[in-house]
């Protein structure tokens, strides 16, 4: 029985080419190291999504936001206690109404209204 080299290649043999690694996927703030975080709460990224569409379900907004189901349920029910969305059952499905004249929580923020963040990230609000 023949041994192979150490690097288990056969002499005279060339070894097949090594596949190139899988691209990593494009993460937000690609390039920069340490840990992930964004200027925008859970909270306002899953109010964006409703803003972009009321009908939408939450497991839509849990994979649009990065976070599991329950966590988007568990928002959506404290933008609800505070007044900032309104829950409207359809059939089936929920739609959502977004309160936009409420102003934000923080005293950072309190002289300006839901709205106001809305329309930074997804434009004004279309007109009735």
């Amino acid at each position: 029985m023949t041994r192979l080299p150490i690097n288990n290649t056969i002499p005279g043999v060339a070894a097949a080419p090594k596949p190139a690694p899988a691209p990593e996927p494009e993460q937000p703030g690609a390039g920069h190291t340490g840990r992930h975080w964004t200027f925008l709460s859970t909270h306002a990224q899953v109010a964006v999504c409703i803003a972009r569409d009321p009908g939408i379900r939450l497991r839509d907004v849990a994979a649009y936001c990065g976070i599991t189901e329950r966590a988007v349920q568990k928002i959506v029910s404290d933008l609800e206690a505070e007044g900032f969305i309104e829950r409207i059952r359809e059939g089936r499905r929920n739609r959502y109404i977004l309160h936009r004249d409420r102003p934000l929580r923080h005293p950072l923020g309190q002289h300006r209204t839901l709205g106001a963040l809305l329309s930074l990230i997804t434009g004004p609000e279309p007109k009735a």
